[in-house]
């Protein structure tokens, strides 16, 4: 039941994090009647040193407790396993390699949760999340527009592009108009028991756990060749599913020279192409190789904040997280697919990834790369 006088009851998703933290306490600050709710996403060897579920439960208590809201947890493990995890190892056991926290986002955090806090009363779910939400009043009605955060190096608007207007219209994120240096300030300040712990690196059921012996568990090892686009066999490796191309590291092909340099040292190995027909992993020497670099990209599983598709166009784009926009023109548009052309060649283009798209700080959706 909301409390009298408050803005409305807000179930916030409460990691025992930092973020999700100062989340709930700005929230409680702006009178929105909060709760507080810890989601455990997966129960598989939950109690290694990889997976850390119970301290941050722990710490998600004891930041309630100081704050002054309730707090409660919900199992989604099931959901999680059918919706997203399945789909995480199908794409991975097809030689593409997928990104489980924009699917998490869309299925779990602001579907199963979204649902579940609607049965607790709630007008609003918030999240972490560095992003904003913008309603647009027009011909008599509202839409709702997904937005960058104001601080742009954390911004995760990224992962969050394939929200829906009823997503939105329901979602808070307090995070986005402030940067994350006022954010540990403000843990800080109010002496919360996780001020000081780091933010997580990883999507728990991987952590930082060794990420080829994770795979491993679940996905057949299927060794074959390594070699270079002349087709010389350089190694071999262990199966396609553990490689993502523009990988340098952990390649096992240190000690094969190829092509030298002026100055006698050789140029680093990237893979570069999966030949699944074959089980033949490419690898080429150099990070500019012309394997790595592409103009074009198709992506496929489209989806679109506004509902549908914006026009053909110039716009910028992400095909990764950690990537400055890039300019690039929106065309082949149908019901399920898009194709887009880049001004200047992208990097290690990755099927299994997201491309989404930007107008400004406007986030408009995307799709998967093919």
């Amino acid at each position: 039941m909301t409390k009298t006088g408050s803005k409305g009851r807000v179930v916030v998703g409460m990691s025992g994090g930092v973020d999700s933290s100062v989340t709930a306490w700005l929230l409680k600050q702006q009178g929105y009647d909060v709760l507080g709710l810890f989601m455990k996403n997966w129960e598989d060897d939950d109690d290694s040193e990889y997976c850390s579920s119970r301290q941050d439960w722990l710490d998600a208590a004891s930041v309630a407790d100081v704050i002054g809201v309730d707090i409660e947890a919900v199992n989604f493990a099931a959901e999680y396993k059918d919706r997203v995890f399945a789909d995480f190892l199908r794409e991975y056991s097809a030689g593409r390699t997928p990104n489980p926290d924009v699917l998490c986002n869309a299925e779990i955090k602001f579907k199963a949760f979204l649902d579940h806090a609607m049965t607790l009363g709630a007008e609003y779910i918030a999240t972490g999340h560095y992003a904003r939400v913008r309603r647009v009043s027009a011909n008599g009605g509202d839409s709702f527009q997904l937005l960058k955060a104001v601080d742009h190096t954390k911004d995760q608007s990224y992962f969050l592009h394939r929200l829906n207007q009823k997503q939105l219209e329901r979602t808070l994120f307090p995070l986005g108009e402030i940067a994350k240096t006022e954010v540990r300030r403000i843990a800080e300040s109010l002496q919360l028991p996780n001020a000081a712990k780091k933010d997580s690196t990883g999507i728990c059921f991987i952590g930082e756990r060794p990420f080829r012996e994770f795979l491993n568990r679940y996905l057949p090892t299927k060794p074959g060749p390594i070699k270079t686009p002349e087709g010389v066999m350089v190694g071999k490796h262990q199966g396609l599913a553990f490689y993502t191309l523009g990988q340098r590291k952990g390649l096992g092909i240190g000690g094969v020279k190829g092509r030298q340099k002026d100055d006698g040292t050789s140029d680093a190995w990237f893979s570069a192409r999966k030949d699944l027909a074959s089980n033949t992993l490419y690898v080429v020497q150099g990070h500019d190789h012309p394997w790595l670099l592409s103009t074009t990209l198709q992506a496929q599983d489209v989806s679109w904040v506004a509902g549908e598709p914006p026009e053909a166009g110039a716009y910028a784009a992400k095909t990764r997280y950690r990537q400055p926009d890039a300019n690039c023109v929106l065309g082949d548009l149908t019901a399920d697919g898009f194709s887009l052309s880049f001004s200047e060649s992208q990097w290690a283009v990755t099927p299994g990834q997201s491309a989404v798209l930007y107008l400004g700080d406007v986030c408009l959706g995307g799709g998967i790369i093919v």
